[in-house]
């Protein structure tokens, strides 16, 4: 196929000058309607927000430029089908396990996945088989998948019926695909990949291997994380043994019938970019972030973790576009550093944690904006360092689960004030945001170890979502 095209956006351009009278949605009319919005975004924008019309296809059922969009970037991703998102990638994670699971199978899956997977299970009533990551304790953070926990699991739960794996995680930290698919393919069992940080993957050199190609049947990736196409415009990827017209139907569920042609020419146009000059696009990311982590260790104080964690197990490999970087040394959390640089600095990062913060770095970066950062870096060690003994050691936590989370999040409830829901078991999410790993899910047992670690993520200014008391002063817990 022809690479150099764009069918979708193409279709777009020519529908666009047709003149067509509108006496269909969006009610804007291309931006007569909303005039202070089409000033502000732009006549072309609002003029090519369409519903869906005959000569653009239609997102629930392509059959024309769509179709064929769909097709171009299957191959640049070397699956054999691949699914336009427009709900984001939480939605092609769910569609993955709903495609594959069904009420009480078993689902082999870490338990540092994206609340969107643990929002699946408490939709259809699967079973979770957690396998804990591997734990760094100096950096306070979750590793990958053990190959040989993988193998574990999969000889106690030989009725399982899909292996979940994060690659990479928020942290660039990879597993060893390529076993955990021959382990888990030769007991039948499906491979999904929550791929949401690794769309690159594909088209750099010498970064870890992408899922299509190490063999896994589904992989959800992020395209506007790292391919350059709008945000909530995400991309489900298919292998050669899934029933392809089957997981539309799964997706058609969820995704809504009034799919963006904004996301999706973003999407069509953003797969021809990679396809083109993916290459030499990436090779800038790596250059520009290695250059970054290397300026910043030169500070002092500052680690910038990255393929030094290699073990061959739990850290396989990593993400060398990303700069993650470890600030506990310097007294200050992650999350300080993050406000630090956004409210005093003008820069915003990706996010931080209790311990480390993640830049992301992409061929859309500038020397000068880099510079900026480390300048920034170095500013606010000799100006915010505090004695390390003030920081509070919050290591990951290994869950307690005692129940699935759709029984407990289904569950007849008791509200209580928070400190007081120690040894009871959780109904509803905690989480940082981002990246929207739970503290705690539905079904696992609430300590006290866990309520200070929230304590102290609110207090160094971290985002908690997730409850129903959007204050959390109180939190829903299992009657009984």
């Amino acid at each position: 196929m022809d690479q150099n095209r764009a069918p979708l956006f193409e279709a777009v351009k020519s529908h666009k000058v047709e003149r067509v009278v509108a006496f269909d949605v969006p009610g804007h009319k291309g931006g007569r309607g909303n005039p202070e919005l089409a000033e502000f975004l732009g006549e072309n924008c609002l003029r090519v927000d369409y519903n869906s019309r005959k000569p653009l296809d239609n997102l629930i059922h392509p059959s024309s430029v769509i179709k064929e969009a769909q097709k171009l970037c299957a191959e640049a991703f070397s699956a054999r089908e691949a699914f336009f998102m427009v709900n984001g990638t939480s939605s092609a994670v769910q569609t993955m396990i709903m495609s594959t699971c069904k009420a009480g199978d078993k689902i082999i899956i870490p338990r540092n996945v994206h609340r969107s997977a643990i929002n699946a299970l408490v939709v259809i009533g699967a079973k979770p088989i957690y396998i804990n990551p591997g734990i760094s304790t100096k950096l306070g953070i979750p590793l990958g998948m053990s190959v040989a926990d993988v193998k574990k699991a999969l000889d106690e739960h030989p009725d399982a019926k899909a292996v979940f794996v994060n690659n990479p995680t928020y942290y660039g930290i990879c597993s060893n695909l390529r076993e955990i698919v021959k382990i888990a393919k030769e007991q039948g069992v499906k491979v999904l990949v929550d791929e949401a940080h690794g769309t690159h993957f594909y088209f750099g050199d010498n970064l870890p291997v992408s899922a299509m190609t190490a063999g896994a049947d589904m992989a959800a990736v992020s395209m506007h994380k790292t391919g350059g196409s709008l945000t909530q415009s995400s991309l489900l990827l298919c292998g050669p043994d899934v029933d392809a017209n089957y997981v539309r139907q799964v997706l058609n569920l969820t995704q809504t019938t009034s799919g963006s042609y904004l996301l999706m020419m973003s999407l069509d146009v953003a797969r021809r970019n990679l396809a083109l000059r993916g290459r030499e696009m990436i090779a800038k990311t790596v250059e520009y972030a290695e250059y970054a982590r290397k300026e910043i260790d030169q500070i002092g104080g500052y680690y910038t973790f990255s393929s030094d964690l290699v073990n061959g197990d739990t850290v396989y490999a990593y993400d060398n576009t990303k700069l993650t970087v470890h600030t506990r040394n310097i007294g200050l959390a992650g999350i300080e550093v993050l406000n630090i640089l956004r409210d005093e600095y003008g820069i915003q990062l990706e996010f931080g944690d209790m311990g480390n913060i993640l830049a992301i770095i992409s061929a859309g970066d500038r020397y000068q904006d880099i510079e900026r950062l480390i300048s920034a870096m170095s500013e606010i060690k000799r100006v915010y360092a505090k004695d390390t003994e003030e920081v509070f050691d919050c290591d990951y936590i290994v869950p307690n689960v005692q129940i699935t989370p759709q029984k407990a999040f289904y569950a007849e409830k008791r509200t209580l004030p928070i400190e007081e829901s120690v040894g009871r078991i959780c109904s509803e999410f905690i989480m940082t945001y981002p990246p929207g790993i739970p503290i705690l899910a539905p079904g696992e047992l609430i300590t006290k170890e866990i309520l200070e670690y929230i304590a102290y993520a609110r207090e160094k200014g971290a985002l908690l979502t997730g409850t129903q008391d959007m204050t959390l002063q109180t939190i829903n817990v299992v009657e009984g």
